[in-house]
């Protein structure tokens, strides 16, 4: 089956690469594109990187015959179109973040409920060969039971070509939910353990002195559902010529009984130090498997998707807990409890 799908918004790159993939897959077809914002439009006219005919949201959602929307505006500005979609009985998609506020997601949770629609994002951390590879090992056992993971996932702030509205007041929702969502979606799903409790997080503004507002500086403690520690920096601080080739860049080491395995994006496999070794297994990479993409379309058929796979339950918590975190660095909350959270707001 073909589905239609129509876009809405493009002041994010990464959404580009979902318009690839739909433009390049024989089960989409891209019916319609809007983008509001009159520079990056025209932008893209120019380069012809996308086929804009719609100025106006609304008008997009009125007026074009689809059964998917994908958004990527700004981030403060996708909640409010996923909201508008789902209202409209589309299935939606969005870059990360989905949205930058908890009663948003709640209202888009319920809404994709009542109405038995799909909502997919791009958390492509889990599509990646390193981080299907330890999954798979870690629930073989390779190592044992977790206990402690660090992450680092810093990123080069790319000032001068990096978007404006990123320094906006209210447009960027905070260097946690904007970068953390990935590894805060993908440790529980490679280890099983759900994030239960946020012992410390913090933004702070140091490198954009002009943007006070703005956290370039983003790191969090957290603890999993069976005591393990978490410790994850994801700021703006990587060097920008080196940036996303540098090989700490998304590097992940888990800690287990048995063990200690390191993987990243730009390292050539898995290391795996075996309790009683003195040095390291290289691991090949697995081969890549279903993507994000794949799994969206799998739960709109009415199919699982395969094992591991991306649900729209899964968007919605990991979601929820990137912007819990997020909300307990900009408020200097400590110690909070999620499932005492869960309980509060059920």
């Amino acid at each position: 089956m073909t589905y239609r799908i129509a876009f809405i918004g493009f002041r994010h790159g990464h959404v580009l690469s979902l318009y690839d993939a739909a433009r390049d897959r024989d089960d989409l077809e891209i019916v319609g594109a809007c983008e509001e914002h009159a520079a990056t439009r025209a932008d893209l006219l120019e380069s012809g990187r996308a086929e804009i005919a719609y100025d106006d949201a609304d008008a997009l959602i009125r007026e074009i015959d689809c059964d998917i929307i994908a958004v990527g505006d700004t981030y403060a500005r996708r909640g409010g179109m996923l909201l508008k979609a789902l209202e409209a009985g589309r299935h939606v998609i969005a870059d990360k973040p989905a949205c930058t506020r908890l009663d948003e997601l709640a209202r888009i949770e319920a809404l994709a409920g009542d109405k038995q629609l799909q909502v997919g994002c791009m958390l492509t951390m889990r599509d990646s060969a390193f981080m299907r590879t330890t999954r798979r090992l870690l629930r073989e056992g390779a190592i044992g039971e977790v206990h402690a993971i660090q992450f680092g996932g810093q990123h080069p702030l790319l000032l001068g070509s990096r978007p404006a509205w990123y320094f906006e007041p209210g447009e960027h929702g905070g260097t946690i939910n904007d970068i953390g969502i990935h590894a805060i979606d993908a440790i529980p799903w490679a280890t099983g353990q759900r994030i239960t409790r946020i012992e410390a997080a913090r933004c702070w503004n140091a490198f954009v002195p002009e943007s006070p507002h703005f956290g370039d500086g983003a790191q969090m403690m957290l603890r999993l559902e069976n005591g393990a520690g978490v410790l994850g920096d994801v700021s703006y601080f990587a060097p920008d010529t080196a940036g996303y080739a540098m090989p700490q860049y998304w590097r992940l080491t888990w800690s287990w009984r048995e063990g200690v395995l390191e993987a990243g994006t730009n390292l050539p496999d898995i290391q795996l130090l075996r309790a009683g070794d003195t040095e390291s297994e290289q691991i090949p990479l697995d081969p890549k498997g279903e993507s994000y993409l794949d799994a969206f379309l799998a739960s709109i058929e009415g199919r699982d998707p395969e094992e591991g796979g991306l649900t729209t339950q899964q968007v919605i918590t990991s979601s929820r807990v990137s912007l819990q975190i997020q909300d307990a660095a900009d408020k200097g909350r400590t110690a909070i409890d999620l499932r005492s959270e869960e309980r509060r707001v059920g």
